[in-house]
């Protein structure tokens, strides 16, 4: 067995963590499967990665948005709930259409880059 080792700022390594917990891998093994894959298919440019990166990035920030308008949207149903008005629900749910306009956006792009497998 081989163990290769990399250096990384700080940014680059809570991306790989963050990454590896979203596809629920170790660290270690995200980088190895990554490395591989790339390894494996050499044609990809660097504008290709640079794409990739941009959408991950895309990726949780969406997922970030869609945690923050779920608090909203349970903090507008306990207000509505309790029988008092909620003057911010309209800001919340626009709030929810432009976040579903960034996904739909994100999925089409994505579907846009990949090309299938061959």
């Amino acid at each position: 067995m081989h163990q290769p080792s990399c250096r990384m700022n700080d940014d680059e390594f809570q991306l790989l963590t963050q990454a590896a917990a979203a596809c629920r891998m170790s660290t270690a093994g995200f980088l190895a499967h990554s490395a591989l894959k790339a390894a494996r298919d050499l044609e990809h440019t660097e504008a290709e990665i640079a794409t990739h990166r941009e959408m991950v990035r895309e990726l949780f920030a969406l997922r970030r948005a869609l945690g923050q308008i779920g608090n909203n949207l349970n903090q507008v149903a306990t207000v509505l709930n309790s029988g008092a008005d909620a003057p911010h629900a309209k800001a919340v749910l626009d709030a929810v259409q432009r976040t579903a306009e960034r996904v739909d956006d994100f999925t089409q792009r994505y579907l846009e880059t990949e090309t299938p497998a061959g």
